[in-house]
């Protein structure tokens, strides 16, 4: 067998294609659009490689155009979870003992497949199973699934060549190992590049893994596995799962060989799952790593020297792009009475000029919300704020069903700094605003540390430096993401390591090596060239004229 050390092919960030009218990629796209619409996919689930098809199917339409089928897929059950779980375990011996260059070979081949003749197909289905235009999908499913997979493996490498320092005599060595047993990935509905990632991360380590993903997300997780597939991800390593949550943790949670969750998701389910691990801990043959990602209610604060422009420009884009479904949206936002009326007078102009509607009308900037369970909840939060007489909504405010779940742009402006949409996560383009006094700067930085329970991304403006240190002190805790003079999304993988603490996660860093990191098991290996052959140290020797008759104390 030949041997070497491996430097994998330094990353670099994909480039984002823009999608200009006449360009290769608009045409591309356009095609991948209209070939998906036409095939009404039946999409199996994927168990040790083979595909699983049950007689439970369910219907797959666009959240934009609800009564159009785009396909279906089938629903498992628990059985399905102890096969998945099963087929896992099945090849983890020979998947983790598989030298990691060719591990890394994997991914570095998908990366390669998804910015080719992937990339239209995956594009294509993100925007219509979970209503993204094509700038996000491009953003979201293309490039930073392809910037996950390449940096990955350059953090994968990084990881292995660190080594301890080794004394005379002797060789050091630390060994990462998968860990022992299988990995449980949970992925959401509203990034492509996140239910790719979750479970590759995990495998790039030599792990096996069992991937449920969001219902309204598997038209595209189809597609990924579609992918991993060709890249020549081994049978079993990755088996896909359509099973309700609660079924699958029932068998995942009680099985004596988990040992992990990767998840992204709602804090309160996040809970519940830590909670049930805690509950089930005696069972495990090893510690689970638990790595989350979950809510946020992320913040835009304004200082009274920033430039009003700039900040109704982060508040129309970090707010509303993608309808608000990201976990780092703007959702509340702080601005001083001096400029109120400025910012307000550019956001009610911009979220005017907002087009909205179906995916494949490219100047549309705004598509549907998920599902109609979350166009529900949008819409009493808004009609309840038509009704109250404390809050004003200054734009947007309108919502209809009946073609696709369209919720308007809606902005808020509440007297009282912890009103109800200050301080619970909504998840949709619904954004409230607290006007506070120029002099009340300090006290509102409190204020912001104090309302939400999450801590994932937040912003400052300001032209004063003085201003931004100050807040970058005073908010240290509040954000896992904190932006200067920037909205407060669109984190990048190898320049913005991504996650929250406090109730917004375990602050892992999807898209650095910390992450990496939790789905190892460190081994160390000290060898002895020559071992001692005599029990006595030095210090035993006998002075020279030293009473050899000294009886020592305590004796056997």
């Amino acid at each position: 067998m030949a041997n070497g050390f491996f430097n994998v092919p330094t990353p670099i960030n994909e480039p984002v294609k823009s999608y200009a009218p006449g360009s290769k990629e608009r045409a591309e796209l356009q095609q991948a659009l209209k070939e998906l619409k036409q095939q009404h996919l039946d999409i199996p689930m994927y168990i040790g490689g083979q595909e699983v098809r049950t007689d439970n199917t369910l219907t797959i339409s666009p959240p934009h155009d609800h009564q159009y089928k785009l396909g279906q897929f089938h629903e498992g059950d628990a059985s399905h979870v102890t096969q998945a779980i099963d087929a896992a375990l099945a090849a983890r011996e020979q998947w983790a003992a598989m030298l990691w260059e060719h591990r890394a070979g994997i991914f570095l081949k998908a990366a390669e497949l998804l910015a080719g003749p992937y990339r239209a197909r995956l594009n294509a289905a993100t925007m219509l199973g979970q209503s993204k235009n094509a700038y996000q999908a491009e953003i979201d499913a293309a490039c930073e699934l392809i910037d996950f997979f390449r940096y990955n493996v350059y953090f994968m490498q990084e990881i292995y060549k660190q080594q301890p320092e080794s004394a005379p005599g002797m060789w050091n060595r630390l060994e990462h190992r998968p860990l022992e047993g299988f990995v449980f990935a949970l992925t959401p509905f509203n990034f492509t590049s996140i239910a790719g990632n979750l479970p590759t991360s995990v495998a790039m380590m030599g792990n096996v893994v069992v991937w449920k993903p969001a219902y309204p997300q598997i038209y595209s997780a189809y597609v990924l596995m579609e992918l991993f597939r060709e890249a020549g991800l081994p049978d079993g390593v990755i088996n896909l799962i359509y099973v309700d949550g609660p079924v699958a943790g029932d068998v995942i949670f009680n099985h004596r060989d988990f040992a992990g969750i990767h998840f992204t998701g709602s804090t309160g389910v996040f809970q519940n799952i830590w909670s049930l691990i805690g509950q089930n801990i005696h069972k495990y043959k090893t510690y689970p790593r638990i790595v989350g990602e979950t809510g946020g209610k992320d913040f835009i604060i304004a200082h009274s020297s920033a430039q009003p422009r700039q900040v109704a420009t982060a508040i129309s884009r970090g707010a509303f792009e993608f309808q608000g479904q990201k976990c780092s949206a703007a959702s509340r936002v702080y601005i001083p009475a001096s400029m109120y009326e400025e910012v307000k007078g550019y956001v009610q102009a911009d979220l005017a000029s907002f087009r909205m509607g179906d995916v494949e009308d490219f100047g549309n900037f705004i598509n549907a919300v998920i599902t109609e369970g979350s166009f529900d909840k949008l819409a009493r939060y808004i009609d309840a704020a038509k009704a109250d007489s404390s809050v004003e909504i200054i734009a947007g405010g309108g919502h209809d069903k009946s073609k696709g779940y369209f919720i308007e742009p809606t902005v808020i402006v509440a007297k009282d700094p912890k009103y109800v949409t200050m301080c619970e996560e909504l998840f949709g383009p619904v954004l409230t605003m607290y006007v506070y006094e120029d002099a009340k700067f300090e006290e509102t930085l409190t204020l912001i540390d104090t309302t939400s329970p999450y801590a994932l991304t937040g912003a400052i403006f300001s032209q004063d430096r003085y201003a931004i240190d100050l807040a970058s002190k005073r908010l240290v805790n509040a954000a896992g993401n904190f932006y200067i003079n920037d909205k407060p999304t669109g984190a990048v993988v190898g320049q913005q390591p991504f996650g929250g603490a406090r109730a917004s996660g375990t602050n892992d860093k999807a898209g650095s090596m910390l992450n990496l990191l939790r789905w190892t098991s460190a081994r160390a290996i000290k060898e002895t060239f020559v071992p001692p052959v005599d029990y006595r140290y030095p210090f035993m020797g006998v002075e020279t004229g030293e009473d050899l008759n000294v009886t020592g104390q305590g004796g056997f």
